[in-house]
């Protein structure tokens, strides 16, 4: 294979001469950072600890859980890895069943959506790029969504979530 004299590389953001230390370990067995009723997701690498570069989480899905209906994103790119089980995913055209090893890209603006529609749990990776604060979005959208309405609808937009049920006519 013959490659380039000159490739192209982000812009360098590190200026040192001698590297750092400063990795970040999380060890596996970490329990859940949050459990609900039929999901449990793990912080492995917030926006937050990644300096914004990416967010990445684990999630399981328990049985028929409902996922996310069809949104986008007007800031982040999301990726799906599936890890075990099967997924349900929806690339703004087509429903397809993903399986372990399968990954799914959504580019920002990306119409997608989720759902784990077996009678079987399934866990997956899910990464956001840039790095957001995706935390507060994960522990609270169960309750705004129990509240509904437009105050549902206002914190799905303050966490870069379109979900396309919100502009619907009628739609609060």
């Amino acid at each position: 294979m013959s490659y380039p004299e000159h490739v192209e590389y982000p812009e360098v953001r590190y200026h040192g001469t001698r590297g750092e230390v400063n990795a970040i370990f999380r060890p596996a067995g970490n329990p859940p950072d949050l459990s609900s009723p039929g999901a449990t997701t793990h912080y492995l690498a917030t926006g937050e600890s990644t300096g914004g570069e990416f967010g990445l989480y684990e999630v399981e899905l328990g049985a028929r859980s409902a996922g996310a209906e069809t949104h986008f994103h007007k800031t982040m790119s999301e990726s799906f890895y599936v890890l075990s089980g099967e997924l349900k995913l929806y690339d703004g055209e087509t429903w397809t069943t993903g399986r372990a090893g399968d990954f799914l890209y959504v580019p920002v603006g990306g119409l997608h959506a989720f759902r784990n529609a077996t009678d079987e749990p399934m866990s997956m990776l899910m990464v956001f790029s840039p790095g957001a604060p995706r935390e507060e979005y994960f522990e609270r959208v169960a309750e705004m969504a129990r509240r509904g309405g437009e105050e549902l609808k206002r914190f799905r937009i303050r966490h870069d979530s379109y979900f396309l049920e919100d502009f619907e006519p009628g739609a609060p």
